[in-house]
């Protein structure tokens, strides 16, 4: 077993908390944030910035947050793993950007949006508000994405909850999203065709060498002109308007879950999310809890606890 060690930054914990919400385990060890369980690595961070990987590709698990120690050391290799080199006047290429939404959040769907946004558009997304959609509000979110969706070439896969729940027993989430990615890329350059991007860019999520692994059983792999890089919205604006555009379908279908349940479906995975679980559980039980949520989250576990299942 290979055994990896981090120390990191305390924004970089909370950070990896949110980013393993899905693979958190039920318990954590004295002195621990968190511990959780992504594929066959076993993660345990600890509030003094220390992060323990555990298994066969532990190192490479580690790779994605060693650019992020508060040691700041981070060799050449993993650096060249996390993030594709972008050429020097990439943000001024016409691009197609993709992201997800909703892989963090207990409830609603994974949402994934390739958009193509040609370098001629530019002045018309600033104007229009599009930039980093972690720094607009659910207001802000629907307004632009009601605009972007009437002209921008874009794809939109929404795995609602009761797919996701049969899916994921036997494939990864990573896989899953990996599969997503390629397949709205596809359909974007299909739907611009004969027009041929400079280059597509993809909001990192995993390594690329394991994003390529998921895919190669496609049919069609998606592969040039392609980069990664984590922050991608930062980097074009393609992707901050995919990033839009994922996020105001995901609340969209939160509003619709909304009513259909009749009790507020709410975002995220914090404790509010387990009360409402625990209600859905005393209605239904998990057949209808797997018509809203992602049932292989820690959070179901707490709310059967809550519920006295």
């Amino acid at each position: 077993m290979s055994n990896e060690v981090l120390t990191v930054s305390p924004q970089t914990l909370q950070d990896m908390k949110k980013y393993y919400t899905m693979n958190l385990k039920p318990k954590t060890p004295p002195g621990g944030l968190f511990a959780a369980k992504k594929s066959t690595v076993n993660i345990t961070a600890y509030l003094s910035g220390k992060v323990l990987f555990q298994g066969a590709t532990a190192q490479q698990e580690a790779a994605l947050w060693s650019g992020k120690s508060s040691q700041g050391v981070t060799s050449k290799k993993n650096t060249k793993d996390l993030n594709t080199p972008l050429p020097k006047d990439f943000k001024h290429w016409s691009v197609i950007g993709s992201d997800e939404v909703g892989n963090g959040s207990y409830f609603g769907p994974l949402t994934v949006v390739a958009a193509y946004v040609d370098k001629n558009h530019f002045a018309l997304l600033k104007e229009l508000g599009v930039r980093d959609s972690k720094d607009m509000k659910d207001p802000e979110i629907r307004k632009v994405a009601s605009d972007l969706i009437t002209f921008l070439p874009h794809s939109l896969l929404t795995v609602l909850p009761s797919k996701y729940n049969a899916i994921q027993p036997t494939m990864t989430q990573g896989k899953m999203k990996a599969v997503l990615h390629n397949q709205a890329l596809g359909h974007v350059l299909n739907k611009i065709y004969p027009i041929v991007p400079d280059g597509i860019l993809i909001d990192q999520f995993e390594l690329p060498s394991t994003y390529f692994k998921h895919i190669q059983d496609q049919p069609k792999q998606i592969k040039e002109n392609l980069y990664f890089q984590t922050k991608g919205e930062s980097h074009h604006l393609a992707v901050a308007a995919a990033s839009i555009i994922a996020r105001y379908a995901f609340l969209t279908s939160l509003d619709t879950m909304t009513k259909e349940a009749g009790i507020a479906i709410p975002s995220g995975a914090g404790s509010h999310a387990d009360l409402i679980a625990a209600r859905l559980l005393k209605r239904g039980g998990l057949s209808l809890l797997g018509k809203y949520a992602k049932l292989h989250f820690a959070n179901t576990q707490k709310a059967q606890k809550i519920a006295g299942l």
